[in-house]
């Protein structure tokens, strides 16, 4: 196979608001920090070990304007995109280095009111892999009738 893919799928909580830069010609560009985790027990001490990855997520455009309308600090998000890297001169004459997600795709999955509430309800009546209740994105375009088809 002589092709290549880049591609990333997250599920993640927010870790700050999400930031948005207007350009000139009415484009944007959104920018937010993404939390996943990764919890496992140690053999040794038999102690709950959880390590915390943070992602660098940048959404243009409508959807830009989206997120930053719907999406707050600790609401959990699906996030689907290719990844970026990118480098400058810092104020100190350094070369900076960062990697991002560029996203192509998203959901909303809870927000944090959501979560936090489910958790005090019945922590143990959820599976760890179904989020509490989901909420999708609004669709720009609502012309999609209900049809017969099986699929």
């Amino acid at each position: 196979m002589s092709g290549t893919l880049n591609k990333v799928m997250l599920i993640g909580h927010l870790g700050d608001e999400v930031k948005i830069h207007y350009f000139e010609g009415g484009n944007c560009i959104a920018r937010f920090p993404l939390a996943t985790n990764e919890t496992y027990t140690n053999r040794q001490t038999g102690e709950k070990v959880t390590n915390t990855e943070w992602h660098n997520v940048v959404v243009r455009n409508k959807a830009a304007e989206i997120c930053e309308k719907y999406l707050s600090k600790g609401d959990k998000v699906y996030v689907e995109g290719r990844l970026k890297n990118r480098q400058w001169q810092g104020e100190d004459g350094n070369m900076r280095y960062t990697t991002e997600v560029h996203v192509q795709d998203f959901t909303f999955l809870s927000t944090k009111k959501e979560s936090m509430a489910n958790a005090q309800q019945a922590p143990s009546t959820l599976p760890h892999n179904e989020p509490a209740k989901s909420v999708e994105a609004p669709m720009l375009d609502e012309t999609e009738e209900d049809d017969d088809l099986p699929f």
